[in-house]
Protein backbone atom coordinates (compact mmCIF):
# COMPACT_ATOMS: atom_id res chain seq x y z
CA UNK A 1 0.00 0.00 0.00
CA UNK A 2 1.18 3.77 -0.99
CA UNK A 3 1.62 6.43 1.38
CA UNK A 4 -1.17 8.27 0.08
CA UNK A 5 -3.08 5.02 -0.39
CA UNK A 6 -2.54 4.92 3.49
CA UNK A 7 -3.17 8.67 3.71
CA UNK A 8 -6.64 8.64 1.84
CA UNK A 9 -7.93 5.33 3.54
CA UNK A 10 -7.29 7.06 7.03
CA UNK A 11 -8.91 10.03 6.15
CA UNK A 12 -11.90 8.25 4.73
CA UNK A 13 -12.15 5.94 8.18
CA UNK A 14 -12.13 9.47 10.11
CA UNK A 15 -14.96 10.75 8.35
CA UNK A 16 -17.15 8.16 8.82
CA UNK A 17 -16.24 8.04 12.35
CA UNK A 18 -16.74 11.81 12.30
CA UNK A 19 -19.90 11.84 10.76
CA UNK A 20 -21.67 8.82 12.95
CA UNK A 21 -20.52 10.55 16.47
CA UNK A 22 -22.15 13.59 15.15
CA UNK A 23 -25.21 11.68 14.46
CA UNK A 24 -25.41 9.19 17.36
CA UNK A 25 -24.71 11.86 19.81
CA UNK A 26 -28.33 13.41 18.87
CA UNK A 27 -30.38 9.61 17.92
CA UNK A 28 -28.31 6.71 19.52
CA UNK A 29 -26.68 4.43 18.46
CA UNK A 30 -29.75 1.80 18.11
CA UNK A 31 -31.82 3.82 15.90
CA UNK A 32 -28.79 4.88 13.78
CA UNK A 33 -28.26 2.57 10.64
CA UNK A 34 -25.34 2.48 8.68
CA UNK A 35 -26.63 3.62 5.72
CA UNK A 36 -27.87 7.10 7.08
CA UNK A 37 -24.03 7.14 8.19
CA UNK A 38 -22.91 6.60 4.57
CA UNK A 39 -25.08 8.14 2.69
CA UNK A 40 -24.28 12.04 5.54
CA UNK A 41 -20.39 10.77 4.52
CA UNK A 42 -20.57 10.07 0.81
CA UNK A 43 -19.15 6.83 1.48
CA UNK A 44 -20.28 3.97 -0.65
CA UNK A 45 -21.97 1.24 1.46
CA UNK A 46 -19.69 -1.24 0.62
CA UNK A 47 -16.13 0.43 1.79
CA UNK A 48 -17.54 0.47 5.27
CA UNK A 49 -16.77 -3.04 5.78
CA UNK A 50 -12.87 -2.37 4.18
CA UNK A 51 -12.45 -0.34 7.49
CA UNK A 52 -14.90 -1.46 10.07
CA UNK A 53 -15.65 -5.18 10.58
CA UNK A 54 -19.04 -4.89 12.21
CA UNK A 55 -21.34 -1.65 13.13
CA UNK A 56 -20.43 -2.98 17.29
CA UNK A 57 -16.40 -2.56 15.80
CA UNK A 58 -17.03 0.91 14.66
CA UNK A 59 -18.91 1.68 17.89
CA UNK A 60 -16.03 0.67 19.76
CA UNK A 61 -13.43 2.82 17.25
CA UNK A 62 -16.16 5.97 17.43
CA UNK A 63 -16.24 5.97 21.38
CA UNK A 64 -12.11 5.21 21.41
CA UNK A 65 -12.10 7.98 18.96
CA UNK A 66 -14.40 10.29 21.35
CA UNK A 67 -12.52 9.50 24.50
CA UNK A 68 -8.77 10.37 22.73
CA UNK A 69 -10.30 13.60 21.76
CA UNK A 70 -11.53 14.32 25.33
CA UNK A 71 -8.86 13.29 27.10
CA UNK A 72 -6.62 15.78 25.33
CA UNK A 73 -9.04 18.43 25.76
CA UNK A 74 -9.05 17.72 29.24
CA UNK A 75 -5.44 17.19 29.33
CA UNK A 76 -5.15 21.12 28.20
CA UNK A 77 -7.69 22.36 30.32
CA UNK A 78 -5.92 21.10 33.06
CA UNK A 79 -2.54 22.14 32.45
CA UNK A 80 -3.41 25.62 31.32
CA UNK A 81 -0.46 27.53 32.37
CA UNK A 82 -1.20 30.91 35.34
CA UNK A 83 -3.71 29.65 36.88
CA UNK A 84 -4.50 27.61 40.31
CA UNK A 85 -5.22 23.79 40.15
CA UNK A 86 -8.82 24.65 41.84
CA UNK A 87 -9.40 27.03 38.87
CA UNK A 88 -8.37 25.01 36.23
CA UNK A 89 -10.95 22.22 37.90
CA UNK A 90 -13.95 24.52 37.78
CA UNK A 91 -12.98 25.69 34.17
CA UNK A 92 -13.72 22.17 33.56
CA UNK A 93 -17.12 21.74 34.90
CA UNK A 94 -17.68 24.86 32.92
CA UNK A 95 -16.63 23.69 29.85
CA UNK A 96 -19.11 20.41 30.82
CA UNK A 97 -21.91 22.53 30.82
CA UNK A 98 -21.06 24.00 27.64
CA UNK A 99 -20.46 21.20 25.72
CA UNK A 100 -23.44 19.05 27.08
CA UNK A 101 -26.33 21.25 25.64
CA UNK A 102 -29.38 19.69 25.57
CA UNK A 103 -29.96 21.27 22.38
CA UNK A 104 -27.28 20.21 20.00
CA UNK A 105 -24.31 19.00 21.61
CA UNK A 106 -22.45 18.35 17.90
CA UNK A 107 -21.20 14.55 19.29
CA UNK A 108 -18.82 16.18 22.14
CA UNK A 109 -22.09 14.54 24.78
CA UNK A 110 -20.98 11.02 23.12
CA UNK A 111 -20.70 9.31 26.12
CA UNK A 112 -23.77 10.33 27.98
CA UNK A 113 -25.80 9.49 25.41
CA UNK A 114 -24.36 6.08 24.88
CA UNK A 115 -23.12 4.95 27.66
CA UNK A 116 -26.25 3.30 29.31
CA UNK A 117 -27.95 2.15 25.76
CA UNK A 118 -24.91 0.23 24.65
CA UNK A 119 -23.72 -1.03 27.94
CA UNK A 120 -26.00 -4.04 27.72
CA UNK A 121 -25.68 -3.95 23.84
CA UNK A 122 -22.02 -4.79 23.34
CA UNK A 123 -19.49 -5.89 25.94
CA UNK A 124 -16.26 -4.37 23.68
CA UNK A 125 -18.47 -0.81 23.75
CA UNK A 126 -18.28 -1.40 27.09
CA UNK A 127 -15.42 -1.77 27.75
CA UNK A 128 -14.62 1.25 26.12
CA UNK A 129 -16.73 3.06 27.72
CA UNK A 130 -15.20 1.78 31.21
CA UNK A 131 -11.66 2.77 29.34
CA UNK A 132 -12.42 5.82 28.56
CA UNK A 133 -14.19 7.26 31.64
CA UNK A 134 -11.43 5.67 33.95
CA UNK A 135 -8.80 8.02 32.14
CA UNK A 136 -10.91 10.95 33.29
CA UNK A 137 -11.50 9.82 36.80
CA UNK A 138 -7.42 9.05 36.95
CA UNK A 139 -6.53 12.83 35.60
CA UNK A 140 -9.32 14.61 37.79
CA UNK A 141 -7.53 12.24 40.61
CA UNK A 142 -4.37 13.34 39.74
CA UNK A 143 -5.28 17.02 39.91
CA UNK A 144 -6.97 17.16 43.45
CA UNK A 145 -4.46 15.96 44.35
CA UNK A 146 -1.52 18.39 43.32
CA UNK A 147 -4.57 21.25 43.93
CA UNK A 148 -4.57 19.72 47.98
CA UNK A 149 -0.40 19.82 47.44
CA UNK A 150 -0.06 23.66 46.55
CA UNK A 151 -2.94 24.51 49.30
CA UNK A 152 -5.52 25.85 46.32
CA UNK A 153 -8.41 23.29 47.81
CA UNK A 154 -9.12 21.16 50.12
CA UNK A 155 -11.15 17.94 50.12
CA UNK A 156 -12.89 15.49 52.84
CA UNK A 157 -11.92 12.42 51.47
CA UNK A 158 -9.54 10.44 49.41
CA UNK A 159 -8.47 12.01 45.83
CA UNK A 160 -9.75 8.85 44.18
CA UNK A 161 -13.10 8.55 45.44
CA UNK A 162 -13.72 12.47 45.24
CA UNK A 163 -13.06 12.30 41.61
CA UNK A 164 -15.43 9.60 40.95
CA UNK A 165 -18.08 10.83 42.79
CA UNK A 166 -17.81 14.22 41.06
CA UNK A 167 -17.03 12.61 37.66
CA UNK A 168 -20.23 10.43 38.63
CA UNK A 169 -22.54 13.35 39.58
CA UNK A 170 -21.97 15.45 36.25
CA UNK A 171 -22.79 12.47 34.28
CA UNK A 172 -26.18 12.54 36.17
CA UNK A 173 -26.72 16.19 36.19
CA UNK A 174 -26.34 15.81 32.16
CA UNK A 175 -28.49 13.01 31.89
CA UNK A 176 -31.60 15.57 33.99
CA UNK A 177 -30.54 18.52 31.58
CA UNK A 178 -31.99 16.33 28.72
CA UNK A 179 -34.60 15.04 30.80
CA UNK A 180 -35.82 18.68 32.03
CA UNK A 181 -34.67 20.62 29.24
CA UNK A 182 -33.20 23.21 30.81
CA UNK A 183 -29.85 24.07 32.73
CA UNK A 184 -30.84 23.74 36.13
CA UNK A 185 -29.32 20.07 37.23
CA UNK A 186 -25.52 21.81 35.97
CA UNK A 187 -26.14 24.38 38.50
CA UNK A 188 -27.02 22.15 41.12
CA UNK A 189 -23.65 20.09 40.62
CA UNK A 190 -21.97 23.44 40.19
CA UNK A 191 -23.26 24.52 43.58
CA UNK A 192 -22.63 21.05 44.94
CA UNK A 193 -18.95 20.44 43.59
CA UNK A 194 -18.45 23.84 44.98
CA UNK A 195 -19.19 22.22 48.30
CA UNK A 196 -17.20 19.43 47.90
CA UNK A 197 -14.45 21.31 46.53
CA UNK A 198 -13.28 24.22 49.71
CA UNK A 199 -11.30 26.29 47.44
CA UNK A 200 -8.75 29.02 49.06
CA UNK A 201 -9.49 32.46 49.27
Amino acid sequence: MTTATQHHNNDVREHILETGQRIMAGKGFSAVGLNEILKDAGVPKGSFYHYFGSKEAFGAAMLERYFDDYLAQLDSTLSQPGLKMSQRLMNYWQQWQESQSFFDCQGKCLAVKLGAEVADLSDSMRLTLQAGTSGIISRLTLALESGVAEGSLSIDDEPARVAESLYQLWVGASIMVKIVRNTGPFDSAMSMTQQIIHTAP
